[in-house]
């Protein structure tokens, strides 16, 4: 007999105990309204604990634009694996208003075709270079002081690369002879504002 819980990613382990409970008021009670539902399960949800047993940190939506434009969301080393998902309704909010767009990338420094600083790659100035000492570098694109991307075209790449994130980014980076096309993101981050 299988545990019910094996192959059900540690997120989604703590809701298992509240699923015969939904299944339960869908079957017998013809129970289908959501927030009701979300009741029943909340009574059998436990909040995921940590390994010294304090509260788990839930990661939230990472989509915050301000009624002034100004936004950011950051993907790190798992979420960049999965395409940065969650920074796609960033974008797309960003696109929806018309905002501008801005971008930080984290990459090994052998991954740049050209030295920080250099004048033919987008920073140029060189505080909008990063060195790590993990032999990365954080570089970033369309700063307020160039006016930034479009955020609608940026949105048309994302939704042109299936809705991966990285993907788009990185086209760009290799398209534009920035980036070798083996070059691998570590981080990224993007940036909204309005228009001035």
């Amino acid at each position: 007999h299988q545990h019910p819980a094996r192959g059900i990613p540690s997120g989604g382990a703590a809701f298992v105990p509240a699923l015969p409970q939904v299944l339960a008021a869908l079957e017998t009670g013809g129970i289908t309204d959501l927030p009701e539902l979300a009741a029943i399960a909340a009574r059998h949800t436990r909040r995921r604990t940590t390994a010294s047993g304090a509260r788990a940190r839930v990661r939230t939506k990472a989509v915050l634009i301000t009624p002034t434009g100004t936004g950011t969301g950051r993907a790190g080393a798992q979420a960049i694996a999965s395409g940065s998902a969650r920074l796609r309704p960033l974008i797309a909010e960003a696109a929806r208003r018309g905002l501008r767009l801005a971008f930080t990338v984290r990459l090994a420094k052998t991954g740049y075709l050209h030295p920080s600083g250099s004048r033919t790659d987008s920073p140029g100035i060189r505080r909008d270079v990063t060195q790590r000492a993990d032999h990365t570098e954080e570089r970033s694109y369309g700063s307020a002081q160039t006016g930034g991307f479009d955020a609608t075209d940026v949105a048309r790449r994302v939704d042109a690369a299936a809705g991966d994130v990285t993907a788009a980014v990185h086209q760009w980076l290799v398209e534009t002879g920035r980036i070798r096309p083996d070059a691998h993101i570590t981080h990224l981050e993007i940036r909204t504002w309005g228009p001035r």
